[in-house]
């Protein structure tokens, strides 16, 4: 369904809820929610955590115009950095334009290892565990019946020495769940067993936040005239995107900015959705070093006979819409229903795409512009609202600190000062 979003960014947060309303994007009680800001109630955050003495806000927004696998999607996303929001957006209507995003799921198991040390004989080791590998995978299951159930369960198994120690990994389908406390019970049940076999001892059974069997890939085409209308800039930039992508490719200094423009998009959505940013950025993380040296996440390629920007990304994405905080959180609820409640593996194909999305926009604003350029505007409202400048006053107080520039808190203060003064007059 193709809905009307022009002019969303200029109304304000009742207008744009009402927006919501009118396209039935949410049902009722999660409007309501977000209509009363009613987010996690303090009652449930002081069964979440220890010490609890409150709650923090974070901006909460939409991020339209998405067309992912042929379904169009509004994102939400929570984030106070100023330019994530209207950086996807940009680079989502431009990808649009092109068809859109196109997703492959390549797995979507979760990894755990039981580490065994003061293993004598470890090729006799090796072989035990093997021989015993279906009876593992049976115990495995056995600790944790009730994802058996739903479809998922222990897949495989297998066995690597490493640095002097022997290490047992299991491969989980944990279906609708990340699998953390899944996979930790079922390596714990391991325990006793893998040490009666390899008559070692086991320094510890835990889950891997490097979720390399939970590879997703997203990928998009941009037409070069979406980059200008000039041809000769067009080829230009489309150019000079392909080249940022070599260097993030060489230089790791280039490849951590990089790849945190990627996160400012991934970590936005994973907080919305109530799930573990710290943990996809761990396994992101290790994944831009798999082949031995930390490199930019993302690839682009422009091809000049077609004029065709191609871009991709592929990130291991063990994201989850059951357990932990997502059915505690109203506001988390609020978000899987925007999103029109995918399942897990679809919600991974939409994240991965907001990433691939916001690299674009970084580096179309690093070649050409430059970074600088898009950040003012928003950095000069938030040293207006820093000032104190009430919500008649910003335009005005925007305006001057942008004809003024460089810019700073006491001259954003001085000018606020001058304009009352005037207005006072």
């Amino acid at each position: 369904m193709n809905r009307n979003w022009s002019g969303f960014s200029k109304k304000n947060p009742q207008e744009r809820l009402h927006i919501l309303k009118e396209n039935n994007l949410v049902s009722e009680d999660i409007w309501k929610i977000l209509q009363e800001n009613s987010g996690l109630p303090l009652s449930t955050a002081d069964q979440m955590v220890e010490n609890l003495i409150g709650t923090f806000s974070l901006p909460y927004s939409l991020a339209p115009n998405f067309l992912i696998d042929g379904m169009d999607y509004t994102l939400p996303l929570v984030t106070e950095e100023p330019s994530v929001v209207a950086a996807a957006s940009f680079a989502a209507k431009i990808i649009k334009r092109s068809g859109g995003f196109l997703t492959t799921v390549h797995k979507r198991e979760m990894i755990g290892q039981v580490a065994l040390y003061h293993v004598k004989d470890i090729s006799l080791a090796k072989e035990k565990v093997l021989s015993n590998k279906e009876l593992l995978l049976y115990l495995a299951n056995q600790a944790y019946p009730s994802i058996v159930k739903r479809g998922g369960g222990a897949r495989e198994l297998w066995i690597e020495e490493k640095a002097g120690f022997l290490i047992c990994y299991l491969s989980v389908d944990t279906k609708e769940a990340m699998g953390a406390n899944m996979l930790n019970t079922m390596l714990e049940a391991l325990t006793y067993k893998l040490e009666e076999l390899t008559d070692g001892k086991s320094l510890m059974a835990i889950l891997s936040n490097y979720a390399s069997n939970s590879l997703v890939t997203s990928q998009c085409h941009i037409d070069f005239r979406y980059l200008s209308r000039h041809k000769e800039e067009a080829d230009k930039l489309a150019l000079k995107i392909e080249l940022a992508s070599q260097l993030a490719q060489a230089d790791p200094y280039r490849a951590a900015t990089h790849n945190k423009g990627i996160f400012n998009g991934i970590d936005a959505l994973v907080i919305a959705t109530g799930n573990d940013w710290r943990a996809i950025e761990a396994g992101c993380h290790a994944y831009a070093c798999k082949d031995g040296a930390y490199r930019g996440l993302s690839l682009w390629k422009a091809d000049f006979n077609k004029r065709i920007l191609h871009g991709q990304l592929t990130l291991p994405m063990p994201i989850a819409t059951k357990g932990g905080s997502i059915g505690l959180n109203p506001t988390a609820q609020a978000s899987h229903e925007l999103l029109g409640n995918p399942d897990a593996k679809k919600l991974a194909t939409i994240i991965v795409s907001l990433g691939l999305a916001q690299n674009f926009a970084a580096l179309k604003a690093l070649i050409s512009t430059g970074i600088q350029a898009g950040h003012m505007k928003l950095q000069a409202k938030s040293l207006a609202l820093l000032a104190g400048a009430k919500e008649d006053e910003m335009p005005l107080l925007v305006a001057a600190l942008l004809n003024d520039q460089p810019f700073n808190q006491e001259k954003a203060q001085a000018i606020l000062t001058n304009l009352r003064q005037q207005k006072n007059d």
